[in-house]
């Protein structure tokens, strides 16, 4: 894959990572469906591999005792999930414009989902996390 750039909605956060981006991941625990409305989709990357511009504009939030999420302070959008001391950072996949050439790769915390939609697409379900 080649390298991919990604920004917020209104372009003040840009994410530039070189390297390969793992599958997508969707994550459907109660947290991710509060902040996005439905679940998160991310991609991993190593964190080395990331370069991040607008800074200033990030803001983060600590839901959890060991991870940070961000989010662009000027339009919302959801940027990544960080967790403590870890090499990878997940990056919102709908911040990299089409055609990503991603795949799905599985769901997480599926015994958390919302009990308004299914997944029905096939990929592997862990009723947690996948580790």
């Amino acid at each position: 894959m080649q390298d991919k750039t990604g920004r917020c909605l209104c372009g003040a956060v840009t994410i530039a990572v070189r390297g390969k981006l793992g599958p997508v991941s969707y994550c459907h625990c109660s947290q991710c469906r509060r902040q996005t409305g439905l679940y998160y989709a991310t991609t991993d990357a190593l964190i080395t591999d990331v370069e991040i511009t607008g800074r200033d504009s990030i803001g983060t939030f600590r839901a959890s005792a060991d991870a940070e999420r961000a989010f662009c302070r000027q339009c919302g959008s959801a940027l990544y999930w960080k967790g403590d001391g870890e090499g990878r950072i997940s990056l919102l996949a709908g911040l990299f414009p089409n055609p990503t050439e991603f795949e799905g790769g599985y769901h997480i915390f599926c015994a958390d989902k919302g009990d308004f939609y299914e997944i029905n697409d096939g990929l592997p379900q862990y009723a947690a996390s996948r580790d």
